[in-house]
């Protein structure tokens, strides 16, 4: 399917959106999720939108800046991925990988920017020493402007401009070539789980996984409704125990205080 001039226009303008949200980091309107959801509203594909969103979600989940490492750019690996399964009719999870090296181009262009945006730390420190609160607004607002501008413009390039080629490459394709895109793409929100598992996975939590994995995998449910259910079941659960058992405490140690004052 063809994506029209005003759907890239759309997308541009979701992206100028999004990626400031991803600069500031304010909303975290940026969740390949989010982004690949307002992208299949934007083409007229929900249902697209969400399956590509919750596959590249997953992907992306254990991957968070680290250092002075970047991870690939979540904001054109969402909008790519649905662009792609949309335009090339490729299984989510093989778009999913193929939108990676978009994702990896944005992310290189945000760190060209973190570089060359020294150029204005000059100007920053003097207006700091000279307490010129409105120059440290003018800069900020400069350089958030330049990243949501090319926000736009690689969305609206890559998503419209480049749409026929990219149509194209995929076409051309052999076979088993696209197969290893969509296993790749099949494993990678596995990885990317098994890294967010990694940091938060603690000792007590341990139940919960395995009842989820039971729900998951021995169960037989047409969506994804019921886990997310007796997920909140498990936090309210675990929520009121805690509740309780600092109410408790909190008695206590106001009856020893008594029992010490009557001393």
């Amino acid at each position: 399917m063809e994506i029209t001039l005003m759907q890239g226009i759309g997308l541009a303008i979701m992206a100028i959106i999004v990626g400031v949200d991803f600069w500031l980091e304010g909303l975290f309107i940026f969740r390949p999720i989010i982004v690949s959801t307002l992208t299949g509203v934007i083409l007229g594909d929900v249902q697209l939108g969400l399956l590509t969103g919750g596959i590249t979600e997953l992907a992306f989940a254990g991957l968070t800046p680290a250092g002075g490492t970047q991870p690939p750019n979540p904001v054109l690996a969402g909008v790519m991925s649905t662009v792609i399964a949309y335009t090339t009719k490729t299984e989510a999870s093989g778009a999913m990988a193929l939108a990676l090296p978009f994702s990896f181009l944005m992310q290189y262009i945000i760190l060209f920017c973190y570089s060359t945006f020294s150029f204005f730390m000059k100007g920053a420190d003097k207006a700091a020493e000279e307490a010129d609160t409105a120059k440290i607004v003018k800069i900020n607002m400069t350089c958030t402007a330049i990243i949501a501008l090319l926000y736009g413009l690689v969305v609206f390039l890559c998503a419209y401009v480049a749409q026929d080629a990219m149509k194209t490459f995929v076409e051309i394709l052999p076979a088993w070539l696209t197969h290893g895109f969509e296993v790749a793409g099949g494993i990678l929100p596995a990885v990317g789980f098994a890294m967010l598992l990694k940091v938060m996975l603690k000792g007590e939590f341990v139940p919960y996984l395995l009842i989820g994995f039971v729900i998951a995998c021995f169960l037989d449910y047409s969506n994804l409704l019921p886990i997310a259910v007796v997920g909140v079941a498990l936090a309210l659960f675990v929520y009121n125990i805690e509740k309780s058992t600092k109410a408790n405490a909190s008695v206590q140690n106001m009856a020893e205080e008594g029992e010490e004052d009557g001393i």
